[in-house]
């Protein structure tokens, strides 16, 4: 309990930075909607913002290495809140673009900071219990964060203002924390193909976890605009969808540790499209409808992710874990750049429908090329422990490789 209590300041930097950065998205696509952005404008907005997220991803452990934790973090705060404020200073679909690459930057920035100070703090015997506390306060601010739509004018100084005052907030946990700085962790290696290497199929699938929950979080705003959703209702709608994510985190967990998990990741992804093909057609079935088909969307594609994680550390060896992490967060980034503005081309030509289509034909794929693979190889008898991994940085497998070096024996 009392190395939770020294952790009180990175989470409840975490909580403040979810809900300024977690915010910002849905407000940018309202914004933009009142300002006349079209559809391929906004959706590049969500783009650009995984593509600061990669570069953070990158350079954080390197500036890191630098400054240290507590500049490296205060100099990601700074670029997230210079982005924000500037909104309403330049109302241009682009400029906007490059603010939200300062907001993916701080994003990814921040959590590697984070994540390394946890790492270099906990032991095997607080591992456990602290990553469940990260995770519940991770999840947490983000479902938090999607509530704050709700209650932010779009398009207004006003609001981009408190998402920076949130941002700048931020800064004073970590910042005044009295816990000694730790020493700077080696960042790890990025080497994509190693998770092509050890599993094809969990590299497609990480990359399918992309287009479902970038896609979703950065134009389904657009999507609940579009059937006819308020600026509230659109918060509740993307509240749900992070709810039911993780309420399935823990029973999809069970099944991965007990079956094929290849057969799950398939499963789960027939579920998707199912889901999705429910959403669509529940578009005329009034509000409540469409926040329960928000809510079973985010239970059947929000642990593919994790799915996939664990699939590949099961063919890997304990000194790889770290960099087969960075390599599946590789993926999901550029997954994550790609299928936000896709999503945004085929609503502005198709409708608001043509956004489940293209996640469900992702699924179909990942579905063919998941029963291709069985074919392949067997799975091992040996296998990793289920952990639900969250999407941060390329370092989060520091924190949860440990987890998963004790294997697990299955029949």
């Amino acid at each position: 309990m009392r190395l939770l209590i020294s952790f009180a300041a990175l989470f409840l930097s975490v909580i403040l930075l979810q809900l300024s950065s977690g915010g910002v998205g849905p407000l940018d696509v309202l914004s933009g909607l009142q300002l006349g952005f079209s559809r391929q404008e906004i959706g590049f907005l969500g783009s650009a913002h995984f593509l600061g997220f990669f570069i953070g991803c990158w350079w954080a452990p390197r500036l890191m290495g630098s400054v240290g934790h507590s500049r490296a973090f205060a100099a990601f705060t700074a670029a997230g809140a210079i982005g924000l404020m500037a909104h309403m200073m330049v109302v241009n679909p682009y400029a906007w673009a490059l603010m939200r690459v300062a907001s993916g930057l701080c994003v990814a920035g921040c959590y590697t900071v984070v994540e390394a100070w946890l790492q270099a703090k906990v032991t095997n015997e607080t591992r456990g219990r602290t990553m469940g506390v990260y995770r519940v306060v991770d999840m947490g601010g983000s479902l938090a964060a999607q509530m704050v739509v709700g209650v932010l004018g779009p398009a207004s100084y006003v609001s981009y203002n408190l998402l920076a005052i949130g941002c700048c907030a931020a800064l004073l946990p970590l910042t005044l924390t009295t816990m000694k700085q730790p020493e700077t962790p080696t960042s790890p290696r990025l080497r994509p193909r190693l998770a092509v290497e050890r599993s094809p199929l969990a590299a497609a699938g990480v990359v399918v976890a992309a287009v479902s929950s970038a896609s979703f979080r950065m134009v389904g705003p657009i999507y609940g605009q579009e059937v006819g959703l308020t600026a509230g209702q659109i918060a509740w709608f993307l509240s749900a969808f992070v709810l039911g994510g993780a309420l399935a985190q823990v029973p999809v967990g069970w099944l991965a540790d007990k079956y094929d998990r290849r057969w799950v990741l398939i499963w789960l992804s027939v579920a998707a499209i199912v889901s999705a093909m429910v959403t669509v057609a529940a578009a005329g079935f009034g509000t409540i409808g469409i926040m329960l088909c928000a809510g079973l969307f985010g239970l059947t594609t929000f642990p593919i992710y994790s799915v996939a994680a664990a699939h590949a550390h099961d063919f890997a060896s304990n000194e790889e874990r770290v960099e087969l992490s960075a390599a599946l967060m590789f993926f999901f980034a550029l997954g994550a750049i790609f299928a936000p503005y896709l999503a945004s081309v085929l609503i502005e030509n198709y409708g608001p429908g043509a956004l489940f289509l293209m996640i469900s034909a992702a699924h179909a794929v990942l579905v063919i090329f998941g029963l291709t693979r069985m074919r392949a190889r067997a799975t091992p008898k040996d296998r990793t422990q289920f952990v639900s991994t969250p999407r941060t940085t390329f370092v989060v497998g520091r924190l949860f490789g440990r987890s998963r070096n004790a294997k697990k024996h299955t029949d």
